[in-house]
């Protein structure tokens, strides 16, 4: 699963515990737990009965424009905006300007009428939370109702971020290795987890990489998802970039490997406890700055030392505790040196022990746990909602 699938996962599991929770997707959905019920829809028809049956919709960002006919003006609507989908679609890539400027433009209105309907939003960081409520005051949705309710406006939008699981990762030892028949048992490994998308800077990585090989000859980076599972989101022009930078530099199937499909969400930990070192390395964009990185919260529940690019929100985190190190944008050397320092002298498991014990989902949920208790149409748009009389 990536990200959002992953998040929608571990949030139910949190809300079960104390409501009857549906669990709903368009692309399929084979996973199953006690206290969840799993459903796979084809469309706003069989959305809207099961719209029917709840007190209140949990949802993530574009519900409105893709589903805001199975969505009645009066069901308690709360929107995860932990994902800035327009920042993203900044990022050109391949496309020409006609494509480019309208996939952006769609964005921008797919979030504004978000903004419009939500009744209650999540963010990622405080940081996020300024952005957003900056965007929902220009939306109209500060406003006498939402301020007098709640001068601090934690009841329109507040933090969840991305969270870790209670479980520990379930140890394979040699999982990656074996997936991986020219990695040898000794050999020191850099990971990189999650999918390689325009945003993203793999390709100082791979420079780095090529650098470092002259001292540590056996060393080997491997790239562990570059197909996205969701079948709509293609491969990207970064990482045709970086499969040609590794095949310039030789490194291909010799120090560097890419992993074509994504590996399943059981036995992920078990291949991050199977490197060494994992990295998550980016550019200098609006993206980054409001990012919050989810496969950085993969390395920490694995308790993997990670060197980061500065300048999101969670590579300050890791920095300040010590848990690895933090370049500048496109600093090759940065890295080759973060990497050198982290091979030989790595943080230990128990350092990882404070971060991780405010980042549980069910710590992190909090805030829409409490929403949930009595959800309600948000105080401005409550006329509206209101079922028509007789």
């Amino acid at each position: 699963m990536a990200g959002p699938a992953i998040r929608a996962w571990q949030l139910a599991r949190v809300l079960a515990a104390r409501h009857d929770v549906t669990l709903v997707g368009t692309a399929g959905a084979t996973r199953r737990h006690g206290r969840l019920r799993v459903r796979s829809v084809a469309g706003d028809a069989e959305l809207a009965g099961l719209v029917a049956e709840a007190d209140a919709v949990f949802a993530p960002t574009s519900v409105v424009a893709r589903h805001g006919g199975a969505l009645p003006p009066e069901v308690p609507l709360a929107i995860d905006m932990y994902i800035p989908t327009h920042l993203e679609n900044l990022e050109r890539g391949g496309r020409s300007d006609e494509e480019y400027e309208r996939a952006v433009a769609h964005q921008v209105a797919v979030i504004n009428r978000d903004l419009g309907r939500g009744d209650f939003f999540l963010c990622a960081s405080e940081r996020q939370r300024d952005f957003w409520l900056g965007s929902l005051s220009h939306a109209g949705r500060v406003n006498p109702a939402t301020f007098t309710r709640d001068g601090a406006l934690r009841g329109l939008i507040d933090v969840v971020p991305f969270g870790i699981a209670a479980e520990a990762p379930r140890a394979d030892p040699g999982a990656l290795r074996r997936h991986f028949p020219g990695i040898g048992p000794g050999d020191p490994v850099v990971v990189w987890g999650g999918g390689v998308y325009d945003w993203f800077d793999p390709l100082s990585l791979v420079r780095a990489v090529d650098r470092l090989r002259r001292t540590v000859p056996d060393l080997r980076l491997v790239f562990l998802g570059m197909a996205n599972p969701n079948p709509g989101i293609p491969e990207m022009a970064r990482a045709v970039e970086l499969r040609a930078l590794s095949a310039e530099l030789g490194l291909t199937g010799r120090t560097v490997f890419f992993n074509d499909r994504w590996v399943p969400y059981d036995a992920w930990g078990a291949y991050l406890l199977d490197a060494d070192v994992a990295v998550s390395t980016h550019l200098d964009t609006l993206e980054t700055r409001y990012s919050f990185r989810t496969r950085v919260l993969d390395y920490l529940w694995a308790r993997r030392p990670m060197v980061l690019t500065a300048g999101d929100a969670l590579s300050e985190v890791v920095a300040a505790h010590g848990l690895g190190v933090a370049v500048a944008p496109g600093d090759t050397e940065g890295i080759v040196a973060g990497l050198t320092e982290l091979l030989s002298h790595p943080p230990g498991p128990e350092d990882f022990e404070p971060v991780l014990a405010g980042l549980r989902w069910a710590e992190v949920a909090r805030p829409l746990v409490r929403w949930l208790e009595d959800p309600r149409p948000a105080p401005d748009r409550a006329a509206a909602a209101a079922p028509a009389g007789p």
